[in-house]
């Protein structure tokens, strides 16, 4: 959370309320809508380590109101963040674990374990076809996320073949 507020408050300064309608409204449905407890929050831990400053608002009718600003070192943070390239495949992949190692102690069938996670990811597909469904066909970027993860689901499942195939 802390990296994509940064981002947002590069663009423009905000306050948290702005700044979860925005994560919002950029990602749809398609992303969880953030809990503004834990916006707060993390604006709080990001001022404290000296990447966004906080100035207090006044507001007429109601209580005053901070809007945050991004500092150079929050700028700089981002900037190494966009710039560092994003974690690639999971080697350390929990149910590969499961799957090699459950079957040694007894405790499960192989192949049980593969069709029960097969109808898991077919689950998952089909909730993200209903989301692709809903979402506003004019939010790309909405509908690129929902893209992104059904394309790692069918990788998901040609593996899963792949390892039915291949382990005994």
């Amino acid at each position: 959370m802390r990296l994509p507020l940064l981002a947002l408050l590069a663009k423009e300064p905000a306050h948290g309320y702005e700044l979860k309608h925005a994560l919002e409204k950029t990602f749809g449905s398609a992303y969880p809508s953030p809990n503004i407890g834990q916006i707060y929050v993390t604006l709080g831990r990001l001022e404290k380590d000296g990447y966004v400053r906080a100035v207090d608002v006044e507001q007429s009718n109601r209580p005053n109101k901070k809007v945050y600003y991004l500092t150079a070192a929050g700028r700089e943070a981002l900037e190494n963040w966009v710039d560092e390239p994003t974690e690639g495949p999971r080697v350390r992949d929990e149910f590969f674990m499961k799957l090699v190692l459950a079957p040694l102690t007894g405790i499960a069938d192989r192949m049980a374990l593969v069709n029960r996670q097969r109808r898991h990811y077919l689950s998952l597909m089909r909730d993200l076809n209903e989301l692709a469904e809903q979402t506003d066909p004019g939010n790309r970027v909405a509908l690129l996320l929902i893209e992104g993860a059904m394309l790692h689901l069918q990788a998901d499942l040609d593996w899963l073949e792949r390892c039915q195939e291949e382990l005994p």
